[in-house]
């Protein structure tokens, strides 16, 4: 009795001895936090949530303004990468495709999967393009119309890269690059705007370029711009016509629903009926009869393009919004069967992460909508989630440290210490990841701030002041 006493009593204090530690740690933070952060000048004009977490312990280390909503801008992208390591496997899925065989043509239907990568210059190896090399006839199922810009979106951002339209199926990451190199000479890629485009007057010095929403056709002027890229509408006119640039002779029709175009219903049918068969065909022929007579071969087949980490490295290091967006996409088509990006949200908020402390209005893959609300805590879990999912390393892997990617002007004494997140919207940012103290500890941390006047530099560098005490002191 006197021994299982003993133990209690040991026990107890052992308990009492790691809480008040806790608590003592609490208090500190809470010091360097109002010496560091919280009376800065440029935060305290507007609004600050911030959480310290230990997983190894499963403590709250430091909690402010922690369960409060607040604008997250790119930390979205977290939950977005948490969606795409989940369920796009160890490579992406670039089309799907399947062959049918009629006396005298072999057609291939192609359904395209929202890869971003595809004909993207930094991805050289294109698997894609060399299977479609290989076709001679291809039938492209497009999936139903999304809406190329996400609720909340700024509108008159449409022509930045930083705003790519969202697409079934994207093509140089749906953005023109235009380059000066001469009076004579102006690199454009995909050549085709080039071709398409109005050009008005010389250019000696530069140019400028002007383009409409909505509009994928170019008027070139003479200008100062060296260099200059806007978006492209992805529309299924203009995505065929970029194959076909790519694919020279390639036979490439459009398939909306059931149905084929007039020349592609003559193209398939010219060579397998008879005369008299050929005048009974209405003008729109169903494809799907064509398609269900000629197919022997019932199997759904797979192209894949590029390992998964391959995007979301630069997805998260460079805060590349159009890879999120795609991601976010293609995790709907991969899980749901349908590229929709408010069914996919929904229906992970309901599965994966019914468990989130206070459930976000998640509405897009990038974070450029400022419809988003997501708190602190919210970022501690989802980071303490992939952590145990993924891997540690992984998670290293993917996001940048300091002096790289977006926070390449921050956290560069020493390196290695911190794997974060940044987001930048006016008048908002964010930062959130891992951090290894000098003690060796792994720390979660979120710290989110909205609505202060001035600009994003300020507020960085009070929250490198923080989080930089924090490594030294544990």
């Amino acid at each position: 009795m006197l021994k299982f006493l003993t133990s209690i009593i040991y026990l107890s204090a052992i308990l009492a001895i790691s809480s008040l530690y806790s608590c003592s740690i609490s208090k500190q933070i809470s010091r360097q936090a109002s010496a560091t952060i919280l009376k800065d000048s440029a935060v305290n004009t507007g609004n600050i949530g911030i959480s310290i977490y230990e997983p190894a312990t499963g403590k709250y280390w430091y909690s402010h303004n922690d369960t409060h909503y607040f604008i997250p801008a790119s930390n979205t992208k977290l939950f977005t990468l948490y969606a795409g390591m989940k369920y796009l496997g160890d490579s992406l899925v670039g089309l799907r495709y399947q062959v049918f065989n009629m006396p005298h043509d072999t057609i291939t239907e192609i359904t395209p999967s929202g890869d971003p990568t595809f004909l993207l210059s930094e991805f050289q190896r294109q698997p894609v393009l060399d299977f479609l090399k290989t076709r001679k006839k291809i039938v492209l199922h497009n999936l139903p119309d999304i809406n190329p810009w996400g609720m909340g979106w700024a509108w008159d951002d449409y022509k930045e890269p930083f705003m790519a339209p969202r697409s079934t199926f994207p093509m140089y990451g749906d953005v023109i690059n235009i380059r000066w190199i001469n009076k004579d000479s102006i690199s454009v890629t995909p050549k085709y705007f080039w071709n398409e485009a109005e050009k008005m007057y010389a250019f000696e010095n530069g140019l400028s370029a002007f383009k409409k929403m909505g509009s994928n056709h170019l008027i070139f002027t003479s200008g100062t711009y060296k260099s200059w890229n806007t978006t492209f509408e992805p529309d299924v006119d203009t995505q065929i016509k970029l194959l076909e640039e790519n694919i020279p002779g390639l036979n490439i029709f459009f398939v909306t629903s059931p149905l084929v175009t007039p020349l592609a219903s003559k193209q398939i049918v010219q060579n397998n009926r008879s005369n008299e068969e050929k005048t009974d065909l209405t003008a729109m022929l169903r494809y799907e009869e064509v398609k269900s007579r000629y197919l022997n071969d019932t199997v759904v087949r797979t192209i894949h393009s590029q390992p998964t980490d391959s995007l979301f490295k630069p997805m998260m290091h460079r805060s590349d919004n159009f890879f999120a967006e795609q991601t976010l996409l293609m995790v709907s088509n991969e899980h749901l069967g349908i590229m929709n990006d408010e069914k996919i949200i929904d229906t992970i908020l309901k599965t994966d992460l019914k468990d989130v402390p206070q459930r976000p209005k998640w509405v897009d893959g990038s974070g450029l909508s400022r419809y988003n609300l997501f708190t602190p805590q919210s970022f501690v879990y989802i980071l303490n989630k992939m952590k145990d999912e993924f891997g540690i390393a992984r998670m290293k892997n993917i996001l940048a440290t300091g002096g790289e990617g977006t926070i390449a002007s921050y956290f560069k004494k020493d390196s290695g210490y911190i794997y974060a997140k940044t987001g930048t919207l006016s008048n908002n940012c964010a930062l959130s990841g891992y951090l290894i103290t000098r003690k060796g500890k792994l720390l979660i941390f979120s710290i989110l701030a909205n609505n202060y006047i001035t600009g994003a530099t300020p507020v960085r560098r009070a929250t490198e002041r923080f989080l930089e005490s924090i490594r030294e002191k544990y």
